[in-house]
């Protein structure tokens, strides 16, 4: 049994990197498909695409890395856990690393990055940190 499968997300991909791989296959989720289509549309991943299985779906993402192989996720973290959440008003988020990484925001317009979150003006819980 999985407490936290968010969590259980971005370790696979923060395992993933640190050993290069090209994808990293999860369990499919629709919160899982909305972290994964902000780290697309930031460009920390490539693409993602969804393998149709049994008993259960699985959400492919294929990672993305710089021309000599450094690493474009750096730094992936948990925020907002099971124990302890937390939310964030749309003026209470400010850019991490004055603007080059994202902070991940589950809102009731759907899963979005904190830059979409100041502009539509937008709070929510606040899933995840990357750099």
């Amino acid at each position: 049994m999985m407490t936290d499968p968010i969590a259980d997300m971005l370790t696979r991909i923060r395992n993933a990197v640190r050993v290069e791989r090209s994808h990293v296959d999860l369990p499919y989720s629709n919160i899982k498909k909305g972290i994964a289509d902000v780290l697309k549309s930031e460009g920390y991943i490539w693409d993602w695409e969804v393998i149709e299985a049994q008993p259960c779906n699985t959400l492919r993402l294929t990672l993305k890395y710089g021309q000599n192989g450094e690493k474009v996720i750096r730094h992936i973290k948990r925020l907002s856990k099971p124990g302890r959440r937390i939310y964030s008003s749309s003026s209470e988020l400010k850019p991490v690393l004055n603007g080059l990484g994202i902070t991940v925001i589950s809102s009731s317009s759907g899963v979005v990055s904190d830059r979409v979150a100041r502009q539509k003006n937008i709070g929510g819980e606040v899933l995840c940190e990357v750099w």
